[in-house]
């Protein structure tokens, strides 16, 4: 091998130039986004039924719904949440499903079911997947303009603009709503004439219309005969005329002497806000696989290319791209300082400035390369991926810095004094390299077989930390003894010796403890395993957990709720107050308001919404601190109003999940009110428990109603029914589009209906007049009775059976410790046994996540195992191998409890990853021993001494580089902060367990296997 390095040594380095510059080209071109790319197994179908109470909306719409979706292809859950008039249907399906083709199944049944549903029946069909929160949020907002200006401005100006930059897959538009023009008629008037409602939409509908007769070819010209009878301005609909009979003589009056026309706008139950103005909000989200950070760029240079007018302000209110930037920035600061604190390790130990750039070189050459490996499996430059990179940065500098070693130290010896000889040295470390590098690769192996957010996010990782592993054991074996066989000198070694004299000093330490353990093996093998193994133990029981790591992500969410059918006006006034604690709150920069609307959309009610809050960049004060500041505040001075609050990646992946709250208590049973008294008597309790805040008891009112009862007899006298009167009524009420009005590209609606002040008041409606058979316009009182309805309770399905989730977030505790507590409690209340429990939430993924990782970090053992087995054939290596590993394990849940970090998902792949670095160094180690020669203390104590170096460098240049990510100081780079954490106590414990105790445990071993041979054969 060493001839063939010599002999193409060129080709070698033209393809690793060729490589890098790939590498750099495909980072470019590497697409920027927040998450992988994750195929959530979840199709949402929003219905829209007109007004209906919920009870009739369960029984006629959502259940025959659900038992229809129920027989989709693949769904093994169904979820429904059922309101006035609205539903939705969360369809859940197995991890790794095709979920374009299940989208397309869900539709081919919903168009099916269409049929058999109430005409006017409206279906929405999603997926769930992070496009449908916007990656960029712009709030307008105007001293001189009403939000109905905005909102066109918006419509005909922005939208058209931003939907043609690539990437982007949808905006839309929040906050008033389209023009119509509002034809309110006079029922004197109409009664007067013999007019009814139905004749004024109809001659709106007849007299707006452009309809094309034929073609007629004439003078060499073809023509379209065209009968053109167009509304074009609010005059023209003024003069409609409308027939005041039936016969040919009937007359003519016109359509201002029987109505008030106006422009308007469609009727709406929403209010959008930002920074406490009234706002129309622009939401674009970007299409799957999309570069953030580019879409922002381009939305931020085409909005100012638009050419607004100057009495209007622009500001984004959510601006995804921060994070993503900030993620990103911690990440390539990581690398830089790592990349410094490991030369300067290197410095210390070799001494030599060859050395230093020639490491320097590699590093950026490696992480080219899996640029280039990334953009090949389509993948993009992501909270993980980033991660994986700088949690890849010293292992990619360990393997060159071994290699170096190991070369530096045959040229100390005057066994490598020329090119061929260097190479030849280069070879010895071939073996041990390779199987070094496998040994991490392998822990990597089983994250194929998990699914669910966690396989999705460390997938993701795992791809990046093998790419550049594999490149770097490729450069390191191949590239770097060609360089160093060229490039580096005698006096390189020679400035090695110099930094040998450090390493003395700490030989000499080093061989006094190992002659120490050699003395009395066994009691240091059992002290050191109970002591570190009861530590582990207990540190684990006390350690918190949680399931995704905490991050400042500069903004977060606040839902809120105010009194069940509280009117629009109150529910307004109440969140001004709101607005006025969050403008106060010093660390706030912005917010932006939604009332009956959601930022990620869903179910909602006139009388519930959400704010985004955006925080101030720089020194503040935590966004957990502020968050709980808020919400106290909000809780103190504005009564009636509930809160939740998250962060939003939180909320993203809740809401992706179906599971935004970290606590939920699933109650079933088959009687709604005792299944109601369950909730609230089960929020009550866990209320009480200290750290469960913002507790819902999941009766979620959907408001009162105003109950119309027509008395048949009454009806059918005057030749009507309880269909006609209702009929006319909602003509009466909401009012029918009877036409629109072309304005431009633009479509504006004729709204006809009563006049607002005869349909105000409750008391009012009584005196609204239906037409009977004979023309007589008959009073509503007369014919049927009016009452208030008490507000009705949303429904909630899963499975098809009633159930209701009692949810609750966290404040200054774990979720494992928390979960613990609400069980006991539960457990506790003695519930009916008609009533049986079960928990979701976020708890339930966590419990799914940390069961896949348990099976992934026995797997990962499993594998060493063999890896170890294969290697070295001996039973005793294996043996010893596993204790440092587990001893190792249980130094990372120390160091988990001793810093306060949670045992998350991400401290969890920490974990496994530990498995494969510590491995690499128990193979540098074990290497050193000559295969089949006898194993002595003397034979452990050079090992020992020759591998002492390496090792030391090895642990203190992964550990420095992994300190920026484990200090988290950067904006998003929470999320590699508790696995960097478990990674450095994991190595840190390595290093003297691997250099004295496995020495050690390996001596001990040999002698009481070689004694119990020896008696064995003594007996024979």
């Amino acid at each position: 091998m060493s001839d063939f390095l010599q002999r193409h040594r060129a080709s070698i380095a033209l393809a690793v130039l060729l490589v890098t510059l790939g590498g750099v080209l495909a980072a470019l071109k590497l697409p920027v986004a927040l998450f992988p790319q994750i195929d959530y197994p979840r199709v949402v179908v929003s219905i829209d039924a007109g007004e209906r109470a919920p009870a009739e909306m369960a029984a006629v719409i959502t259940r025959p719904a659900e038992i229809a979706l129920r027989s989709v292809p693949g769904v093994n859950r169904i979820r429904s949440t059922t309101s006035r008039g609205s539903a939705e249907i969360s369809l859940f399906f197995p991890w790794g499903e095709n979920m374009v083709t299940s989208e397309l199944g869900v539709r081919t049944e919903v168009a099916a079911l269409a049929q058999d549903l109430p005409v006017g029946t409206r279906f929405g069909i999603r997926r769930s997947d992070p496009t449908i929160f916007p990656v960029l949020g712009l709030a307008l907002t105007s001293d001189n303009l009403d939000p109905a200006t905005l909102r066109q401005i918006a419509e005909t100006k922005l939208r058209p603009a931003l939907t043609t930059i690539p990437g982007v897959a949808g905006v839309d538009i929040l906050g008033s709503s389209p023009r119509e023009f509002a034809v309110s008629i006079e029922p004197a008037q109409l009664n007067a004439l013999g007019i009814t409602l139905t004749d004024v939409a109809n001659a709106l509908a007849g007299e707006n219309s452009v309809i094309g007769v034929g073609r007629v070819e004439d003078q060499h010209r073809l023509y379209l005969v065209l009968v053109d009878n167009q509304i074009a301005t609010i005059e023209d609909l003024k003069r409609t005329p409308i027939k005041t009979g039936a016969t040919a003589g009937a007359g003519v009056t016109t359509l201002d002497q029987v109505a008030d026309i106006e422009p308007s706008v469609e009727p709406i139950f929403t209010k959008v806000t930002s920074n406490g103005r009234d706002a129309v909000l622009v939401n674009i989200r970007q299409s799957y696989g999309g570069d953030t950070v580019a879409i922002v760029s381009a939305i931020t240079a085409r909005v100012a290319a638009v050419g607004l007018a100057k009495s209007i302000t622009v500001q984004p209110f959510y601006d995804q791209s921060e994070l993503v930037v900030g993620a990103a920035n911690a990440v390539r600061d990581a690398i830089l300082i790592g990349a410094v604190l490991a030369g300067v390790i290197l410095f210390l130990f070799l001494r030599s400035a060859r050395l230093m750039i020639l490491t320097g070189a590699v590093l950026p050459a490696v992480l080219a390369a899996t640029s280039l490996a990334l953009l090949a499996s389509g993948m993009s430059f992501n909270m993980m991926t980033l991660g994986g990179m700088a949690a890849a940065v010293g292992l990619v500098i360990d393997d060159v810095v071994v290699m170096l070693e190991h070369v530096m130290r045959r040229m100390q010896e005057g066994k490598a004094n020329t090119a061929q000889a260097l190479l030849t040295s280069a070879a010895e470390m071939g073996r041990p390299l390779g199987f070094s590098t496998l040994a991490t690769v392998v822990v990597f192996l089983p994250l194929a077989f998990i699914s669910g957010v966690t396989g999705g996010f460390f997938k993701a990782l795992a791809i990046t930390m093998v790419s550049a592993l594999v490149v770097s054991l490729i450069y390191a074996r191949y590239v770097v003894p060609i360089v160093a066989a060229y490039w580096l000198r005698q006096s390189d070694a020679e400035a090695a010796e110099r930094g040998d004299k450090m390493v003395a000093r700490l030989s000499t330490h080093y061989h006094r403890a190992l002659d120490r353990s050699f003395a009395r093996p066994g009691l240091v093998v059992l002290l050191t395993v109970a002591i570190l193994g009861a530590a582990g133990y207990y540190s684990y029981r006390q350690v918190p957990s949680g399931f995704m790591p905490k991050m400042d992500e500069g903004g977060f969410i606040l839902d809120y709720k105010a009194q069940p059918g509280a009117a629009l006006a109150d529910t307004d006034r109440l969140l001004r107050q709101a607005e006025a604690i969050i403008t106060a709150t010093p660390e706030v920069a912005s917010y932006s308001r939604r009332t009956g609307l959601q930022l990620g959309g869903g179910l909602s009610e006139p009388d519930e919404g959400d704010f985004f809050i955006r925080l101030k960049s720089g020194s503040r004060r935590d966004i957990e601190a502020v968050m709980t500041d808020i919400r106290g505040q909000i809780e103190t001075k504005v009564p009636g109003m509930t809160i939740e609050t998250a962060q939003l990646m939180e909320d993203l992946i809740g809401d992706l999940t179906a599971v935004p709250q970290p606590v939920e208590v699933k109650l079933f049973g088959e009687d709604r009110t005792e299944l109601d008294a369950t909730a609230m008597k089960v929020a009550g309790a866990i209320g009480k428990i200290s750290g469960i805040v913002e507790v819902n008891d999941g009766q979620r009112v959907a408001g009162d109603a105003i109950g119309i009862k027509v008395d048949p007899g009454a009806a059918q006298q005057v030749g009507l029914d309880p269909g006609s009167v209702a009929a006319q009524l909602q003509g009466l009420v909401t009012g029918s589009i009877a036409t629109q009005i072309r304005a431009g590209e633009q479509l504006i609606a004729v709204r006809v209906r009563a006049p607002q002040e005869l349909r105000r008041r409750v008391t009012e409606l009584g005196n609204l007049t239906v037409r009977s058979a004979s023309g007589a316009a008959i009073p509503v009182r007369e014919i049927a009775s009016i009452s208030i309805l008490p507000g009705q309770k949303q429904l909630s399905r899963e499975d098809l059976s009633p159930f209701v989730a009692v949810t609750a977030r966290l404040e200054g505790t774990d979720l494992g410790t928390a979960m613990r507590e609400v069980q006991s409690t539960v457990a506790s209340l003695k519930l009916p046994p008609t009533i049986r429990v079960d928990y979701g939430g976020l708890y339930a993924e966590q419990k799914k996540s940390f069961a896949d990782l348990a099976m992934v970090f026995a797997a990962a053992v499993l594998l060493v195992t063999l890896l170890l087995t294969y290697l070295f054939e001996k039973p005793v290596f294996t043996i010893s191998a596993l204790t440092t590993l587990a001893l190792s394990a249980a130094s990372v849940m120390i160091g988990l409890w001793l810093t306060g970090t949670e045992l998350d998902i991400s401290a969890l792949m920490g974990l496994t990853m530990v498995i494969g670095m510590v491995t690499e160094l128990i193979i540098f180690l074990l290497a050193e021993l000559k295969p089949g020669a006898a194993i002595s203390p003397e034979a452990l104590r050079l090992a020992g001494h020759h591998r002492l170096r390496p090792i030391l460098m090895s642990a203190l240049i992964a550990i420095l580089t992994l300190a920026p990510l484990a200090l988290g100081i950067s904006r998003g780079a929470g999320l590699q902060k508790s696995l960097a954490t478990a990674i450095i106590f994991g190595l840190a414990a390595a290093v003297p367990l691997v250099l004295i105790f496995m020495p050690a445990m390996v001596h001990w071993l040999d002698d009481r296997f070689r004694s119990r041979s020896k008696i064995q054969n003594s007996a024979e």
